[in-house]
């Protein structure tokens, strides 16, 4: 090894700047080749030029630069690379199988899922235990929760259960409800499917044998199809879809009673034993009094104004001078004024509660609800919504200072809590809100992200007329967990039933669309296979619904089609009943949007020739060392 350097690495201020020679050409190697230098500073371990000072610390480098011959660096690092190879490549090498091994592969993890999601089936379906990574298990009867948890190690199964995963989520994004229908129905064409083309069938025509009877029973379902009239048959639906609660179907029903159908309802988690609504009418934010010196009345410790001004701004408030134009208009009059922003602190702050205790000044400061991009559109939507504008918004040359009474937003009532505002009655231009509700409402169909829709809908909630509650109740929070679960299925079956209609429950509607595909003229043999395939799944959901409670579903399912059109099985009760009459209905866009999301998927993954998966990587036990002597203490590999 070339070293170049002052021979004292010591001494004060040496470098490993330059070699004792000053200047480094090149060195004559074997063959009268020049090898360039590299200058690799020994304690950095930082290669530069000889003729240049280190630059890796503020300080000069105490220690001689060691001159190393670039092919010696490449030939130390030759025997790492030889090591690291064949594991970069193992980590990209990918398994392939092809027909029936990776077909029978993918059918087990479908049947695995949809065994998991159909116990929850029907009024007497029974519960899942899930593991989650942190908290109590979660204890559930939502099918596309069931769904979603499941992850298989085998990679093929795991494929097969995630195309069935999928069917399940399409159908709760797209209907709300119905998941578990969805999910027995994909199964039953998968399976039938893969036996078809195991004995020679043609998977391709097979996929439009299904397509096409899927189209015939969507058409006999909307001649099915019955629209909701009254607030019985809401609170049937919801019943239903909350797997029998009628407290729950009750409780839906007077909440799109009060708000209308077309009104805002949330679930949240309810903080007493009992389920309870709440009707909120105007925009209710979750952030109270800055001060408690701003309370105006003794009962609730609340401060309440009627006919107020309001004042938005984005930015801190501090100073006291950018505030008093805005607090003279409101005196000349004689109304209170509302102060939301960022934070009113400082002397702004202190000259507001000194007023408030001296003089009587009917102003309440509240800090503007959420963060970053997500308060800024609150407070545009509480201008819109209150006639009024955003003093600090970016793009605006509009200064605090500079208020004019137009600016103000005008409010019937204000009540703040030092947990809560909320603004009532805001005198806004109608058209304005409206426009706004439909650029919400259009940002919500174009989103993915939960969050985003989550605070999308609680921003539209607050633009509407009357928000509706409903705070789920329960002694602990898996019993409200599971609630919850079950009352958002019914809220989302609700307004599904009051978009399209609903038909008869139970699993009574597919089969009354059987004999719709006598009709059907297929073009082949195949699809005539397709069609077959789905009569037989039209009777699935009826089947599993009796096996849970209990009974032969072949039977049940038999003694249905024998019956009048309105005879349908109650399992909770054990007997054949008049569906409509005792209320077990279903909506038609539930119904519909789990036949053909199921058949989609199921039928795609019939016609499936060859699967791609990753190896996954070989996972070695951690070598372990040897233990030491008594003398010696711990000895080996231990650290």
């Amino acid at each position: 090894m070339l070293m170049a350097g002052p021979a004292d690495s010591e001494g004060a201020g040496a470098a490993c700047t330059r070699g004792a020679a000053g200047r480094v050409g090149g060195v004559r190697g074997g063959g009268g080749r020049g090898f360039g230098l590299i200058a690799v500073c020994a304690l950095h371990s930082v290669p530069h030029s000889p003729q240049t000072v280190c630059l890796a610390a503020c300080t000069p480098c105490r220690r001689p630069a060691e001159m190393l011959r670039l092919p010696t660096v490449l030939r130390q690092m030759r025997p790492v690379s030889r090591a690291l190879a064949p594991h970069l490549t193992r980590a990209y090498a990918k398994d392939v199988k092809f027909g029936a091994d990776a077909r029978a592969l993918m059918l087990q993890g479908v049947d695995l899922l949809a065994d998991a999601v159909a116990v929850t089936m029907g009024p007497k379906g029974r519960t899942v235990i899930i593991e989650q990574s942190w908290g109590s298990p979660k204890v559930t009867k939502d099918g596309v929760t069931v769904a979603k948890s499941i992850d298989l190690k085998d990679k093929y199964k795991n494929i097969g259960a995630k195309l069935v995963q999928d069917v399940a989520n399409n159908t709760n994004e797209e209907a709300g409800d119905g998941t578990t229908t969805a999910t027995v129905l994909a199964r039953s064409i998968a399976k039938e499917g893969f036996e078809k083309i195991s004995k020679g069938a043609n998977p391709v025509e097979i996929r439009r044998g299904v397509m096409l009877a899927v189209d015939a029973v969507i058409a006999e379902l909307k001649k099915q199809s019955k629209p909701v009239t009254t607030p019985e048959e809401i609170a049937q639906v919801a019943t239903i879809s909350a797997n029998g609660d009628k407290e729950i179907g009750n409780i839906i029903s007077d909440a799109m009673k009060k708000v209308g159908r077309k009104g805002v309802i949330t679930v949240k988690d309810g903080k007493t034993l009992e389920d309870e609504l709440e009707i909120i009418e105007g925009m209710k934010f979750d952030r109270g009094y800055i001060s408690p010196y701003f309370i105006n009345t003794s009962k609730g410790q609340k401060c309440e104004f009627q006919d107020a001004y309001v004042l938005l701004s984005e930015k801190k408030i501090s100073s006291v001078q950018s505030i008093v134009p805005a607090l003279e208009i409101a005196n000349a009059h004689r109304k209170p004024l509302v102060i939301i922003a960022e934070d009113v602190d400082g002397e702004a702050l202190s000259t507001l509660v000194l007023n408030r205790l001296k003089v009587g000044l009917q102003v309440v400061a509240v800090k503007a609800p959420g963060f970053g991009d997500n308060r800024k559109n609150q407070l545009k939507d509480m201008a819109i919504a209150t006639g009024g504008a955003v003093f600090g918004e970016e793009g605006l040359t509009l200064n605090i200072e500079d208020v004019q009474p137009h600016d103000l937003g005008k409010v019937g009532e204000v009540i703040v809590t030092k947990d809560d505002a909320m603004l009532l009655k805001g005198k806004g231009d109608k058209a304005q809100i409206e426009k706004r509700i439909q650029e919400i409402t259009e940002q919500l169909e174009t989103t993915n992200s939960e969050y985003e829709k989550e605070k999308l809908n609680e921003r539209l909630a607050k633009l509407s007329d009357g928000v509706a509650v409903l705070k789920v109740g329960g002694t602990s929070d898996v019993e409200v967990n599971e609630k919850k679960d079950r009352v958002t299925d019914a809220l989302n079956a609700t307004r599904a039933a009051v978009e399209e209609g609903i038909v008869l429950g139970g699993g009574c509607a597919l089969l009354r669309c059987i004999p719709a595909l006598d009709s059907l003229t297929p073009a082949n043999e195949d699809q005539k296979i397709g069609i077959e395939i789905i009569k037989r799944t039209l009777k699935i959901p009826a089947m599993t619904i009796a096996k849970n409670a209990g009974v032969e579903g072949s039977l049940i399912v038999e003694k249905i089609l024998q019956s009048s059109s309105e005879v349908g099985y109650d399992a909770m009760l054990g007997d054949f009943v008049n569906m409509v009459e005792k209320g077990i209905i279903d909506p038609t866009k539930v119904v519909r949007t789990a036949l053909l999301d199921a058949a989609g998927v199921a039928s795609l993954l019939t016609t499936a020739e060859v699967v791609v998966t990753e190896i996954p990587k070989e996972e070695k036990d951690p070598a372990m060392g040897g233990m030491g002597g008594m003398g010696g203490g711990m000895g080996g590999g231990m650290f």
